[in-house]
This record gives structure tokens, C-alpha cells and sequence, in this order.
């Protein structure tokens, strides 16, 4: 993730010094990042990228803005984010890319909170458009919106969050789907392929053209609202993940990185999945870039 955001600063003209303490991922790093620039800019030059292996290695003199992106482990990115205060210039954002902690929860305890802020960045990073550019109780509006003009200005579409709750915008979309999903998986009335099928052949394919609130307009509210009145009262409002996700976790079955999840991968088939992903991401992005919608407002 963190090799992918380089690429995008990268490619946008912008020196990077990356901070990977496990040296023996550098070969990889490297050439994941000369493939990421790859595909967002096949013929422009990019800016270098350095690798350290530490913090105290950087050289904080030149450092603008740093990017979080450690494990999701609250303790580490406090961890982490208390170095940043000692090594960074007082002027630094410091932001974390944190899919789900608030950046008040990372940043808890320490001073200069007003320049932290949360930039959540999607899987694959430089192939997603969205990033979330979330203020925290202590952050200045200025920064707040300089921050979101910054990430326009690298190619993607900032998505402003208000307020650093769990989740953000993002992430508590999708998991109001996913919770959905899980519970017509357990009652049996959908398996995981048909599950995918409705998504990605259904309304997830109508979501390349215009997001949920946009589509409704397109459909007409209240056809909507007629359809509410029937299905919210039936959906899911499980407060924990389902007994099925914890069952495969527990086994250890978590998903291509072990060979199995709800669908079972051997190398081969999991690197052809990924090279088809990216693919069809690489299109999608294209077509989003020639294609902006024309709503008022």
C-alpha cells in the first residue's frame, strides 16, 4: 500500500523517500514501484524515490507532508506517530493512512494534533481515484481543504470527511453491504458467487457511471423511497461480524494471502486473479477520466 502511494506522488512530479524497515523487501519495493508508475504513466518521467530503513534515516530538513502507513494496529501508528512529533519539522502534515482508526485515536496525548490529519488511500492506491482527506476535531479548515487541493492536484478525487469517525465514508459503506452480504450467505438464500454477481453484474456496475445518490436521482426518488418502505425494516443490524466470517478466520482461512477463503487460490490462480483485477481497474480508471458527470450543483 504504502509502495503504491509513492508511485503516485512519484508520477505526479514529487520526490518520496520511502521507510521500510525490513531490508530485505527492497528489491520488491522497487520494482513494485517502477510497475505502479508503469501503469499510471507509461512514457512520463517520475520523480525519484528514495528507501531507508529507519525514521531517524530520513531527511526530515526536506520532508512536506508524511504518510502513514503501517500495519492497522492502533499501538504501532501511536507508536509511530510519537517519532514522527520528535524527528519532523513543526510546519510537517503528518497524516495516516488508517482504514478504520480515527486520527484522534492515533494522534491521542500528543502536541501539534492540529496538523494530523487522516489521507485514506484504497486498494491498489494508485489505481483508485478516491481518497478520504478527513479532519479531526483539532484541525484548521485551511489545512483541511489545502490538503484535499493537494490530492486533486496528484489526479485523484478527494472525498472530504467532516469528522474522524471509525470507518470514515468509505469503509462504512462498504461494510453496510458486506454486513448484508454475510447475513444472506448464513440464512442460505445466496452463495458467494452469486453474491459477487449481484455487485459486480448489478448495481456495482451502474456505480462506475454514478455513485448511489446520483443513481437515485437518475431512477427517481421515490421509486426509491416506496422501495425503503418494504426492504429496511428486513435488512441486516448485526453489532458483530457474522459466526461464518469468524468460523474461516479462526481456521486460518483468510483469503488468497493463505490459499483459502470462501474461494480456494494456488499461486498460479492467484496472481492470474490479481493481474486480471488490475486490468480491468486500468480500464475503469480510464473511462472514469474522459467521463465526469454533469449533475448541477
Amino acid at each position: 500500500m504504502g509502495i503504491d502511494i509513492a508511485a503516485i506522488f512519484c508520477a505526479a512530479g514529487v520526490p518520496v523517500e520511502i521507510m521500510e524497515p525490513d531490508t530485505a523487501r527492497w528489491d520488491a519495493a522497487r520494482g513494485r514501484l517502477a510497475e505502479s508508475i508503469r501503469q499510471l504513466h507509461p512514457v512520463s518521467p517520475a520523480a525519484p524515490a528514495g528507501i531507508v530503513a529507519s525514521l531517524e534515516e530520513l531527511g526530515w530538513a526536506k520532508v512536506d507532508l508524511v504518510v502513514e502507513c503501517a500495519p492497522e494496529n492502533l499501538e504501532l501508528k501511536r507508536g509511530v506517530f510519537a517519532s514522527l512529533v520528535r524527528l519532523a519539522r513543526p510546519d510537517t502534515v503528518i497524516t495516516s493512512n488508517s482504514s478504520s482508526y480515527p486520527v484522534s485515536e492515533i494522534a491521542r496525548g500528543l502536541p501539534t494534533q492540529e496538523r494530523m490529519l487522516g489521507l485514506h488511500f484504497f486498494m491498489p492506491a494508485h489505481l483508485i481515484p478516491a481518497v478520504e482527506v478527513i479532519k479531526s476535531e483539532s484541525t484548521p479548515e485551511t489545512l483541511w481543504s489545502r490538503l484535499g487541493e493537494l490530492v486533486r492536484a496528484l489526479g485523484k478525487k478527494p472525498v472530504m470527511v467532516a469528522k474522524d469517525i471509525p470507518g470514515f465514508v468509505a469503509n462504512r459503506l462498504q461494510h453496510a453491504l458486506m454486513r448484508e452480504a454475510w447475513s444472506l450467505m448464513n440464512q442460505g438464500l445466496a452463495g458467494p458467487e452469486d453474491i459477487d454477481a449481484a455487485v459486480k453484474y448489478g448495481f456495482g456496475m451502474r456505480y462506475l457511471a454514478a455513485g448511489p445518490v446520483l443513481q437515485k436521482d437518475l431512477a427517481g426518488l421515490d421509486i426509491h423511497c416506496a422501495a425503503a418502505t418494504s426492504v429496511y425494516p428486513t435488512l441486516a443490524n448485526d453489532d458483530a461480524p457474522p459466526q461464518t466470517l469468524r468460523d474461516k478466520v479462526s481456521q486460518g482461512k483468510l483469503g488468497m494471502k493463505t490459499g483459502e477463503g470462501f474461494y480456494c487460490w494456488t499461486p498460479e490462480s492467484a496472481a492470474a486473479e490479481r493481474a486480471r483485477y488490475e486490468r480491468v481497474l486500468i480500464a475503469a480508471l480510464a473511462v472514469q477520466q474522459t467521463d465526469e458527470p454533469s449533475q448541477n450543483g
